[in-house]
C-alpha cells in the first residue's frame, strides 16, 4: 500500500480506529418514528428518512421541539426517548444541561433526547403531570417507563437513564 492511500485510510478512521464511512446510528424520524442509520460519515449533510423523506435529526443531538412535534413524536418513536422538562430560570436545570447533552452523545445511536422547555410549553408539561423541574422520563413506544426529578451526578443520571431502557 503506498503513503497516499495510508493517508487516505488514516483520514477516515477516528481517534478509536472506527472507520467512519462505514460507521452508523439509529435515530427516529420525527415525523414516523421509524428508525432509520444515520451514516456518520453524513454529519453535515442532509439525511432523510427513508420512509417519508423528511430530514432525520443528529446523532447524539438534544432535541427542542415544537408541542405538537414532541407529542407526535413521544408517540411514535420506536427508539426510548429521555425527554428534559426544564425552565431557563431553574439553576439545576441549567446544570443537568450538560449532563444531558453528554449523555445524548455518548448513548447516540441507542436512546434520543428531547428537552421540553415548560414555560413555553404548559400543556405538555401538565399533560406528563410535570410538577417540579427538571424533571426526565423516559418513553418508549409511547408509553412511559420511569421518571425522575431533580439535578444528580452525571455518573447516576447515566446509570438511571441506562438501567430503564
Amino acid at each position: 500500500m503506498d503513503l497516499h492511500r495510508i493517508n487516505a485510510y488514516s483520514k477516515l478512521n477516528n481517534k478509536h480506529g472506527v472507520n467512519v464511512l462505514t460507521e452508523k446510528r439509529n435515530v427516529s424520524c420525527l415525523n414516523w418514528g421509524a428508525t432509520n442509520n444515520y451514516p456518520l460519515s453524513s454529519i453535515g449533510k442532509k439525511v432523510v428518512c427513508g420512509r417519508c423523506k423528511n430530514s432525520l435529526p443528529k446523532p447524539g443531538e438534544v432535541l427542542e421541539l415544537s408541542s405538537d412535534q414532541a407529542s407526535k413524536f413521544i408517540r411514535n418513536s420506536r427508539l426510548p426517548i429521555l425527554v428534559d422538562f426544564f425552565s431557563p430560570t431553574c439553576a439545576p436545570c441549567q446544570i443537568m444541561h450538560i449532563v444531558v447533552e453528554n449523555l445524548a452523545k455518548r448513548r447516540s445511536g441507542e436512546v434520543m433526547t428531547m428537552r421540553i422547555n415548560v414555560d413555553q410549553n404548559p400543556q405538555l408539561a401538565t399533560q406528563f403531570m410535570v410538577q417540579a423541574v427538571p424533571t426526565f422520563i423516559i418513553f418508549y413506544r409511547g408509553n412511559e417507563r420511569d421518571r425522575t426529578s431533580g439535578a444528580m451526578s452525571e455518573e447516576d443520571f447515566a446509570f438511571w437513564v441506562a438501567s430503564r431502557t
